[in-house]
C-alpha cells in the first residue's frame, strides 16, 4: 500500500481519516436519534373530580409499564396510599398495568401523542 502511495504520489491517510470521521459522526447521530425516539409524548387530562395536573404534557419512557404513568399521577397529585385512580385511553377503557406504552402509543396515538384521562371514580369502561 505505502508503495501504491508513492507510486501515485497521492496521500490517501487523509482519505481514510475523513472517512473515519464521517462514520463516528454517523454513528454518534444514530445514537441520539435513538435516545430521542426512546420517549413518548403523553397527554393527561383529569376527568371527574380528579385534581388536574399543572402540566399536562409529558415525555415518557417508551419502554415503562402504564402502571408506571399511574404511580407517577399518584405521586404528583399526592394522593393519598388507599386512594385509587383510574386511567383512560380515548375515553373508553382501562388497559391493563402491565401494558407497554409504546404499544399503546402505536395502536391509539394520535398526533405524535398518546392522549390518557385519568379518575379517582370509574369514569368508562
Amino acid at each position: 500500500m505505502a508503495d501504491e502511495s508513492e507510486a501515485t504520489g497521492i496521500d490517501n491517510s487523509n482519505d481514510k481519516d475523513l472517512a473515519a470521521n464521517v462514520e463516528n459522526l454517523s454513528l454518534a447521530n444514530q445514537k441520539v436519534e435513538k435516545q430521542e425516539a426512546k420517549k413518548i409524548d403523553i397527554v393527561l387530562h383529569a376527568t371527574g373530580s380528579a385534581p388536574i395536573l399543572k402540566q399536562k404534557k409529558w415525555s415518557v419512557d417508551q419502554e415503562k409499564p402504564i402502571s408506571a404513568i399511574v404511580k407517577f399521577i399518584h405521586k404528583y397529585l399526592k394522593l393519598d396510599p388507599e386512594e385509587r385512580l383510574f386511567l383512560y385511553i380515548n375515553q373508553t377503557f382501562a388497559p391493563s398495568p402491565d401494558q407497554i406504552i409504546k404499544n399503546l402509543y402505536e395502536c391509539y396515538g394520535t398526533n405524535g401523542k398518546l392522549i390518557l384521562h385519568y379518575a379517582k371514580t370509574q369514569a368508562w369502561g
